[in-house]
């Protein structure tokens, strides 16, 4: 039977034509594009790539914004800004959230994880505010009045986790989140492999231009955080100064441990461990770790010889 072909027949014809090419491109939503976002937040650059046919940036950069709000040093009119100044505030369900974290992984860790380190980390010279070399007695004065608080050593994690939630309310289970080298990874990349993330060698480097990497884990349904002393550092009279502060002694740690990576169900959580074990060095964070088999570990340290060696959790998903 011949059909007749009217304005509104080739109408429809021509709408179900692109509806069956774009069915063609994309065959279901396993096969949509991939989106990749990045910007600046928390005082650092962040990177996301996530399957999607819409892009949400703004959505993305509005719940980074909402994180910023609440805990960035660098944002004086953030909830941790104010609270630092003395003002009262009413905090909310997020920063209630992080705050108790932060507690729970300061008694896991024996002191190890201090949010009240702010004044201590500023004396040296490594925070929001930059100050000269203390003397013994400004450090011993601080260690017993601490009235500020600083959240970077978990606020990149927890950002991570709140856009890894924004891209799960909307049916996105393939993404890659990366905020200052704290990583949520979930399904898979646009090669339909696992998310391959790299360990960079823990050498001296200022500037951030030697990027080597020590191994690549393949990382899916996991968060993961770095932390090391081979960025933010400084020499002064001889003496090297890193940015981890003890936050028990005052002082910055000085022990073999060089880098600490943590993988865990949620970054804020791995974030928050991986500097921990910076602070409290390789023996005493492998006995918390046996605490943990909800976490893997990667530790590059140097051995009696001066040499880099590694230690690892056995479970650990490294790339071949």
């Amino acid at each position: 039977m011949l059909m007749l072909l009217t304005h509104r027949n080739l109408m429809n014809i021509a709408t179900l034509l692109s509806v069956c090419t774009w069915l063609a491109m994309t065959g279901c939503s396993q096969q949509q594009p991939y989106q990749h976002d990045e910007g600046f937040v928390f005082g650092t650059i962040y990177s996301i790539t996530y399957q999607s046919a819409d892009d949400l940036h703004q959505e993305i950069e509005a719940e980074l914004q909402k994180v910023d709000n609440e805990f960035s040093m660098f944002n004086e009119h953030s909830t941790v800004s104010r609270l630092n100044r003395g003002e009262t505030v009413d905090t909310n369900a997020v920063f209630s959230q992080v705050y108790q974290l932060a507690m729970q992984v300061n008694s896991d860790t024996n002191g190890a994880f201090d949010i009240t380190v702010a004044p201590l980390v500023n004396a040296w010279g490594f925070g929001f505010k930059h100050e000269q070399t203390p003397t013994p007695q400004q450090v011993d004065s601080l260690l017993q009045i601490r009235n500020q608080m600083d959240f970077s050593a978990i606020a990149k994690g927890y950002g991570c986790d709140a856009v890894a939630r924004l891209l799960e309310s909307k049916g996105i289970h393939n993404y890659m989140i990366e905020i200052g080298g704290e990583v949520v990874a979930r399904g898979t990349n646009p090669n339909t492999q696992p998310w391959r993330i790299g360990i960079t060698k823990p050498v001296d480097d200022t500037l951030t231009t030697d990027n080597e990497l020590q191994t690549v884990l393949q990382v899916t349904n996991r968060a993961m955080a770095t932390s090391g002393n081979y960025r933010n550092f400084y020499y002064k009279d001889g003496q090297k100064y890193a940015h981890t502060i003890d936050p028990r002694t005052g002082y910055p740690v000085q022990h073999n441990i060089l880098s600490a990576t943590v993988l865990a169900n949620d970054c804020a959580t791995a974030d928050a461990y991986a500097t921990s074990f910076m602070v409290l060095g390789l023996d005493s964070a492998r006995i918390i770790m046996a605490r943990h088999p909800d976490m893997e570990a990667y530790f590059i340290y140097t051995d009696s010889a001066g040499q880099y060696a590694v230690w690892h959790s056995e479970s650990l998903p490294i790339a071949e």
